[in-house]
């Protein structure tokens, strides 16, 4: 600031001071104020016989400030000495702005962590919660009530996803009285707040905190010296994603003192370096607990439908193969209902419950491996002819009576998969009969496509005093991403597309909706996964650590956590709590590109594969690799899915096999085959002669070719009907399904050819089925155990 003019008065130009009293020159001002404050504050000269008191002096300095017009320095002065000590200083000496230092250096230290590398910002933010708790403990001890809560207020939507619980508690302590009162506060003052960090990175915070001394950093290190202890380590930076933290995981090292002591013994303090480094920290991977009302109504109809329909003998009823699976809902590792908000239950969520304990009952049961000898599973392949490589993506609704498909060409198609007319809801296409439907929305190429959740109706009505129809477990809603940046959600009863959903930056390449319906999540180029609601226009969670774009997600069968696989050089598979946005375990040992993620009905077993041919085996709890499996041929697995035991797994690859994999290692590895097969010579088949080639596996093979509505279905057992080609290429691009499926398998392991090179196939193999050009792009056990596999011909392999 400026100071005006010296007045003509005769007086010296600046023979006033203030707040130093370094000038010993009493002005000759005649008239107006007695003698300066400055001179009487300095202490030189008075002609009083008694010391004037620091209130009097105060006083002074402020008259002569307003006198004199320096209204800025007036105003710092008199926030200066709001706040008086005994000796008659301001309270906090160390520092210009009293109460307001602690917001100030928060700031700082916040902002610096913010712009430090990102490797180190893990270890770095761990500071940012002490500092923040015991500079509102000092506030409120030192009776600056306003200004704590001015600081809580300020600060607390940086600490609200985490400390919610903490923050609120921390808002009903504003008095003294209340720090010695309240339990978890005398925790925090009476013990050290422990912090681990790297040498280097220690020595460089505490570079920063000395030469920003006078800008709140002297606040900092009082604040860390007097209420933390900062460990200091020599091993790397510790990070969720570093190499140090990979390779303690992986090699299960034991915890160092200085991480299992951090934080404050008995109070949660966010994550750790523990969270962080021990691979065994609890998960939640038991099923999630149905809702009461819900239990009951499912328990209710059950009976009713128990005494409609008696069990034949040797069959358990429905109300106890219901109760079986309550038992498991209620087990220690199940997450809290309230981990996962879903909408009420309606009438249709209890006939859908009906029927997936019916199904579950009544479902062919895989009891693994006997003698050797492959699970006699059944596959049926749906074959699309002329799609000309334009089909991106493929899906089977859980009801299998749709299938849709994405095209490189931006629009979606989704068929009738028995040939029946689609049904719509739409006034004017009442009396329509067509069995696909297409939907045009996206501006780019369609990469996934997902139905929402699905069942096989009741034959009657459970609820006939609702409105007198049934309620409708068909599908009802699709979700699809693509090249576009857009992730869009279609009504299946309009045809038409309910909302757009933009949140990524750059394509979308994977969607999926949640087990329990109301979420999906997407991954994209931006390296994030993201969390949505269909009632929610924005993303819920945001999940950021990959270092390349997404390739393959999958959902735990619990809906609270999420797996999702990156490409490129990063090749990791990174699990992801629905409930935090945290990750809670990362897999690596992929070389690959991660093509497919599948995780098991049990909630224990995660399966990855990639383009090498690969499929992993990992343990969800442990975050250990279990095995490796090999079999398919290069070219990568688009699709995988575990049966309704989780002891065996389908997988489709882009070779043009289906294989069924025994997930429990196999009692004697050394056991193989030594059949040779080739690429052209293999297994189940379906031939234009409608005979089986040289060497197939023995099964059955079932060729359906629909024509366009359900009276002009062939089917042949044992090979095809001579109708069956001539109405394949009769019809338009993809309108004509051919599905083929076989039993009984080749099962062992087995070293063929794949385009003139060695495949070394694991013993855990079951049955291979191989198909006539078709790469597959989808599979899936259904809840009844039968495989559905889906691909598109292409007559140029």
């Amino acid at each position: 600031m400026s100071n005006p003019p010296p007045a003509n008065t005769g007086q010296a130009s600046g023979g006033a001071t203030y707040g130093g009293g370094q000038q010993h020159q009493q002005p000759q001002s005649t008239g107006g104020a007695p003698t300066t404050g400055g001179t009487g504050a300095a202490g030189t000269t008075s002609t009083s016989s008694t010391a004037p008191t620091p209130q009097n002096l105060n006083q002074i300095v402020t008259d002569y400030l307003k006198k004199k017009g320096f209204t800025k320095t007036e105003a710092v002065f008199r926030q200066e000495t709001a706040h008086l000590g005994p000796d008659g200083r301001p309270a906090q000496r160390n520092e210009e702005n009293g109460p307001r230092k602690y917001l100030k250096a928060f700031i700082l230290l916040r902002d610096w962590i913010e712009n430090n590398l990102d490797i180190y910002k893990f270890e770095l933010r761990k500071l940012l919660w002490p500092v923040f708790v015991y500079s509102y403990i000092e506030l409120v001890s030192t009776g600056y009530v306003e200004e704590a809560k001015h600081y809580l207020a300020t600060l607390r939507p940086y600490f609200d996803a985490v400390h919610r619980e903490a923050l609120d508690l921390f808002a009903t302590v504003t008095l003294p009285q209340h720090i010695r009162e309240n339990q978890t506060i005398k925790l925090y003052r009476e013990n050290k707040y422990r912090i681990p960090l790297n040498q280097s990175l220690s020595g460089n915070l505490f570079h920063f905190l000395e030469r920003e001394a006078d800008a709140g950093g002297s606040t900092i290190t009082f604040i860390l010296q007097t209420f933390c202890q900062v460990d200091v380590s020599a091993r790397g930076p510790i990070e969720p994603f570093s190499f140090e933290a990979i390779y303690r995981r992986t090699q299960n090292l034991d915890l160092d003192e200085i991480d299992q002591l951090e934080g404050i013994p008995g109070v949660f303090t966010g994550v750790t370096n523990r969270d962080v480094l021990d691979s065994s920290a609890p998960l939640k991977l038991g099923p999630l607990p149905m809702e009461p009302e819900l239990r009951e109504d499912v328990r209710a109809e059950l009976e009713d439908e128990d005494q409609r329909h008696p069990p034949v003998e040797g069959r358990p009823t429905l109300v106890e193969e219901f109760d079986q699976r309550i038992k498991r809902e209620d087990s220690a590792d199940a997450p809290s209902r309230t981990d996962l908000p879903l909408p009420p239950s309606r009438a249709r969520d209890v006939v859908m419950e009906m029927q997936k304990v019916r199904e579950n009952r009544d479902r062919f049961k895989i009891e693994g491996r006997t003698g050797g000898a492959g699970v006699p599973v059944s596959a049926c392949m749906f074959t699309f002819h002329n799609s000309l490589g334009s089909v991106s993506c493929m899906d089977f609704s859980n009801d299998h009576e749709l299938v849709a498909v994405g095209t490189m060409d931006s629009y979606i198609r989704v068929w009738s998969m028995n040939g029946k007319p689609l049904k719509s809801f739409v006034p004017s296409e009442k009396d329509l009969q067509v069995n696909n439907r297409k939907l045009i929305g996206h501006s780019g190429p369609v990469y996934a496509v997902s139905f929402s959740d699905s069942i096989a109706n009741l034959d009657r009505n459970v609820f006939p005093e609702a409105d007198g129809a049934k309620p409708d477990t068909s599908t009802k809603l699709l979700v699809s991403c693509s090249a576009d940046g857009q992730i869009r959600l279609w009504s299946l009863d309009h045809w038409a597309c309910l909302c757009v959903y933009k949140a990524h930056d750059g394509p979308v390449f994977r969607v999926l909706w949640g087990p329990h319906g109301h979420y999906f999540a997407t991954g994209g180029w931006d390296k994030t996964v993201r969390v949505f609601a269909q009632d929610r226009a924005s993303a819920l969670r945001i999940m950021v650590g990959h270092d390349t774009p997404i390739s393959a997600i999958a959902w735990h069968p619990n809906g609270t956590y999420i797996f999702s696989a990156s490409d490129d050089t990063d090749k990791s598979i990174r699990m992801w709590s629905v409930v935090t946005g945290n990750c809670v375990r990362i897999f690596t040992g992929h070389t690959d590109y991660i093509s497919a993620l599948q995780c098991a009905p049990n909630g224990k077993l995660l399966a990855s594969a990639d383009t090498g041919g690969n499929i992993f085996f990992w343990d969800i709890a442990k975050g250990a690799r279990i095995k490796r499996c090999r079999g398919h041929g290069k070219g990568g697995i688009p699709s995988l899915s575990f049966s309704a035991e989780s002891n065996v797994l389908v997988s489709g690859g882009l070779d043009g096999t289906v294989r069924l994999w025994d997930v429990e290692l196999p009692a004697d590895p050394s056991r193989s085959s030594q059949l040779a097969i080739t690429s052209s010579g293999t297994a189940v088949g379906v031939g234009a002669s409608g005979q089986q080639a040289d060497g197939a596996a023995t099964g059955d093979s079932i060729a359906v070719a629909s024509g366009g509505g359900p009276n002009n279905n062939s089917i042949t057992v044992g090979g095809t009907d001579s109708s069956a080609t001539p109405a394949a290429a009769a019809n338009a691009t993809g309108n004509t399904g051919t599905a083929s499926g076989s039993a009984n398998g080749s099962s062992g392991a087995v070293t063929g050819k794949k385009k003139g090179k060695e495949v070394q196939i694991t013993p855990d193999q079951i049955s291979a089925f191989a198909t006539k050009k078709t790469p597959v792009l989808k599979v899936q056990f259904t809840r009844m155990n039968l495989v559905v596999a889906g691909g598109c011909y292409d007559p140029e392999r």
